[in-house]
């Protein structure tokens, strides 16, 4: 014991009454529908409801402006551009894209691949191994899918999302490891929610500017784009997907499981995880049971941490809640959920929802 201090006995916490008022007003909105028609018009509604808890009216149109700051020729032959986007009146998006060489006259499919925490941005998951501080986190938690996809013939488009890599806030403006890995999500949160924003609704913005770039630039496949996100990127996904129909298949990987064990029990996770309001309206299985009947696929490690208390039950219970919307739709084939084997890290093995693309 610090001799400056004294110690104390019992501590009086909020957190039981907390769980309590979870267990009488989360979830108001779940999914609730024994059919088709059902369905279709519990998701249009859902769909209204979550738009406006993440703070989506706040948002502000702009011109794109693309400009494309640097190409690069790999090793490989893989083209990797860098282009920044506005994606609000003087907010900006720097995105790698990735583009693999091809001789086929076909259009080029596209996957858009948000990035998750303590991984600098973009920079893991374009596979930039030349910086010593991303090669680890690459080979930590195989974290370089954008790359890994653009080697299987994809477009990948892997951007910054507000307060990582290039769009840190003025807390982590600095080139120090500790700073250039991390986040301000933090600083945001506290910018944002204020207003009536919030940082997943801001980051779930920004990919769909992106997506709206795909479809301006004209060079690739426009029907099909898909959206792979692991952890943080995985929740980046989960929203994009629920409220864009043009993400046509999705792979969340790292990031379904219930909000009470794994962000209210577990509160001292990134304040990108919270939004007032949320819990009382839905769970993560209903806002991915908005994704229906597209094709999605859910990676789930046994022992990673985020399951909490309940491990890997408490994510197979949310991907429940998803099923039911799937089996009404009647496209049950198409929610795929792998239980992979260690902690929390992304699998490679994503072939049989590529194949749905």
């Amino acid at each position: 014991m610090s001799d400056r201090t004294i110690h104390i006995e019992q501590y009086y916490t909020a957190l039981p009454h907390i769980e309590k008022r979870f267990d009488k007003y989360a979830r108001q909105k779940a999914l609730r529908a024994d059919s088709y028609e059902e369905y279709i018009e519990w998701r249009t509604s859902a769909r209204e409801e979550l738009s406006n808890i993440l703070g989506m009216d706040k948002m502000e149109t702009s011109p794109l402006d693309p400009n494309v700051s640097e190409r690069v020729v790999l090793d490989d032959g893989i083209i990797r551009e860098k282009v920044i986007i506005q994606v609000e009146p003087d907010v900006y998006m720097p995105v790698y894209i990735l583009i693999p060489k091809s001789d086929s006259t076909d259009r080029l499919k596209c996957i858009i691949c948000p990035h998750g925490h303590s991984g600098a941005g973009k920079y893991s998951v374009a596979g930039r191994r030349d910086i010593p501080a991303v090669r680890d986190k690459i080979e930590f938690f195989n974290y370089d899918y954008g790359m890994q996809l653009a080697k299987k013939g994809y477009v990948t488009l892997c951007p910054d999302c507000r307060g990582f890599g290039e769009r840190r806030e003025l807390a982590l403006q600095s080139d120090e490891e500790k700073d250039f890995i991390n986040s301000t999500c933090f600083q945001l949160a506290h910018m944002a929610e204020p207003l009536g924003m919030s940082v997943i609704g801001m980051c779930v913005w920004d990919l769909m500017r992106l997506t709206d770039y795909i479809i301006m630039r004209d060079e690739w496949a426009t029907d099909n784009i898909a959206c792979v996100g692991f952890s943080g990127g995985g929740m980046q996904t989960l929203y994009f997907a629920a409220l864009d129909e043009r993400v046509k298949a999705a792979v969340i990987s790292g990031y379904m499981y219930g909000v009470k064990e794994s962000l209210l029990e577990r509160n001292g996770n990134c304040s990108c995880n919270y939004v007032r309001g949320l819990w009382e309206a839905f769970d993560m299985g209903d806002i991915g049971a908005m994704i229906a009947p597209r094709p999605v696929l859910i990676q789930s490690a046994r022992d990673d941490h985020l399951n909490g208390r309940c491990g890997i039950i408490n994510a197979i219970e949310q991907v429940d809640i998803m099923r039911k919307a799937y089996t009404v739709t009647h496209s049950d084939d198409k929610l795929i959920h792998k239980i992979i084997e260690g902690g929390h890290h992304y699998d490679s093995d994503i072939d049989e929802l590529l194949r749905l693309i």
